[in-house]
């Protein structure tokens, strides 16, 4: 059955972006891979499934010039957490900004963050059974 493995996030540093996402969001780092001169193939995200984040160096200039608007002004990441509190303080301390106040939502507590580069996630803890 085909499944979405990785989602490509243009960055402007490798190093800085492992440390934000593997420190706001817990993810970890899966793999960092040299591949010739400053490229190299990095990803992260959790071991226990969901699509990867693929970290690509932005160097050409209509790159850079995506970092962090990838999805326009929307949503492009939705990170289900099981413990939103201590998610959302630990992306805060790590420079991720909320956009809005927490709220409650049928499928469960909600906040959206943009990311050290503007992206925005959706960051839920899922109610009940709704992950």
């Amino acid at each position: 059955m085909p499944y979405v493995a990785l989602v490509n996030v243009l960055v402007r540093d490798y190093d800085e972006a492992i440390a934000f996402y593997t420190g706001a969001f817990g993810l970890e780092l899966l793999e960092d891979t040299p591949q010739g001169g400053t490229k190299r193939w990095v990803v992260v995200g959790s071991r226990t499934g969901g699509a990867g984040l693929r970290l690509a160096l932005a160097t050409k200039e209509a790159q850079l010039a995506r970092v962090g608007t990838q999805s326009g002004d929307g949503v492009a990441f939705f990170l289900h957490v099981e413990d939103f509190d201590a998610t959302v303080e630990r992306a805060l301390a790590h420079g991720a900004v909320a956009t809005e106040e927490p709220r409650d939502e049928p499928h469960g507590r909600v906040i959206i963050l943009e990311d050290l580069y503007g992206n925005r996630w959706d960051v839920i803890e899922p109610a009940g059974d709704a992950g």
